[in-house]
């Protein structure tokens, strides 16, 4: 596997059993993986913070909090960790409930490891997808925020209106004159980094 220049991809392992923690900690290790283990959900909750990146192989029967309510539990916190289900006793209606809940996916244990080697590197390609939409959600939110309050008015009005492109439609529809939306466009195209109306309604708009 190809690891980053910085840190190895992250595995948190979530299960009771101490043996099949072990063992797969050193599995994984093996194959390049920083794996943190935790042996109940209230252990993984105390350490791990909901925006963390890498994936979650998650015991689906375990005492007081079981796996699916951890899954819940980080649904509601906002955590969008990619969760694989293990579990030794679950079957069709257990597998049901996980995956509608959004699990990856749900092996019965012994699995194969090359199997969840797979999966983890599937939910570890999700991760990173959703770490890179989340950093331009962010960066965009910046620049908007950046923008003065007629700036917007005049942003908004072409991320609603991408027909009317010239300054004088935009002026008469907010009041200004041709000259104000001039300098206001071009203020709005640099501060949110594009050269062009095109680039803007397509990088800007919902």
């Amino acid at each position: 596997m190809t690891q980053t220049e910085t840190r190895a991809p992250t595995v948190y392992l979530v299960d009771d059993d101490n043996d099949v923690r072990t063992a797969l900690t050193r599995s994984l290790s093996k194959r390049g993986f920083h794996v943190l283990s935790f042996a109940s959900a209230d252990a993984f909750l105390q350490e791990v913070e909901p925006g963390v990146d890498g994936c979650l192989i998650l015991d689906y029967g375990m005492p007081k909090m079981d796996g699916l309510e951890l899954q819940a539990h980080l649904n509601a916190t906002g955590c969008d960790l990619p969760v694989i289900f293990i579990t030794g006793h679950g079957g069709i209606p257990e597998s049901v409930r996980a995956t509608k809940a959004g699990a990856l996916d749900f092996l019965e244990k012994p699995f194969s490891l090359p199997i969840l080697l797979e999966r983890i590197e599937t939910a570890l390609e999700i991760s990173t997808q959703r770490s890179k939409a989340k950093e331009k959600e962010a960066e965009i939110a910046n620049r908007l925020a950046t923008l003065t309050k007629r700036e917007h008015e005049v942003f908004a009005f072409i991320l609603a209106n991408p027909s009317l492109t010239s300054s004088k439609e935009i002026a008469q529809n907010l009041g200004i004159s041709p000259r104000t939306v001039d300098i206001h466009r071009g203020r709005v195209l640099k501060k949110l980094v594009v050269k062009t109306m095109v680039e803007l309604i397509d990088v800007y708009a919902v």
